[in-house]
């Protein structure tokens, strides 16, 4: 199976999930829009995060291609995961609204529930029923219409599924310490905030990227029989 990573940053690539991917003998292209343009064609699609806004088009022309593109993986039911901003931008093609998140952004390990929908879902059940994840993320989306909420917590809907082919989750299951502490060594990041955010995961950071592992598998089954059941 042929499986596409679309980046939009250096510092938030395929990550973990490049050896899980290899090793279930899938091959893995990482792309951008922003250096290359319109990607090839794929059997499953990752599109992860990034530290622009799913609305910033005027900052970021690339923008303008890749929504579009999103709505045709829609349209055809492509196998996609979205992650943080890739969740964001996946909702947006499918006509949900964008936006800040009200109050403060979700910086750290911030406990999430799976619905009763997400306990059953071939992707997300993966995932325990209460969890605490990485969250680094500014703004929210609304539930597209047609779609199932998986995921939740206090801040904003957390994980959603539309049709059976497209996941998006607003956590960062795809997260590695190296990748993390860049992150927190960022300049906009308080000092005391940094502190707090390294110490925590150091104690975390094994458990989630077992669960994170565990999600990227669930995904990658769940888009191989997708596509051998269309190829039958």
């Amino acid at each position: 199976m042929d499986v596409l990573s679309v980046v939009h940053s250096e510092h938030a690539g395929t990550e973990l999930f490049g050896p899980v991917v290899a090793a279930a003998g899938h091959r893995l292209t990482e792309w951008t829009f922003a250096s290359n343009g319109a990607p090839p064609p794929a059997d499953a699609v990752l599109v992860f995060g990034g530290s622009m806004h799913p609305d910033q088009d005027d900052e970021h022309p690339w923008l303008k291609d890749e929504v579009p593109w999103l709505e045709r993986l829609i349209d055809d039911k492509v196998p996609t995961l979205g992650i943080c901003l890739g969740s964001q931008l996946l909702a947006r093609a499918a006509g949900s609204w964008v936006g800040p998140l009200e109050g403060a952004p979700e910086i750290g390990w911030v406990g999430v529930e799976l619905t009763d929908e997400g306990r059953s879902d071939p992707v997300l059940s993966a995932l325990p029923a209460s969890f605490e994840a990485l969250q680094w993320h500014y703004y929210q989306h609304g539930l597209p219409q047609g779609a199932v909420a998986l995921a939740q917590n206090n801040a904003c809907l957390q994980g959603f599924r539309l049709g059976d082919a497209l996941w998006g989750v607003q956590f960062h299951p795809e997260v590695t310490e190296p990748q993390l502490t860049r992150w927190i060594d960022d300049k906009d990041v308080e000092p005391s905030q940094q502190q707090r955010l390294r110490v925590d995961t150091r104690e975390k950071i094994g458990r989630w990227n077992e669960l994170g592992r565990g999600l990227c598998r669930a995904f990658l089954t769940a888009a191989d029989q997708l596509t051998a059941a269309r190829a039958a």
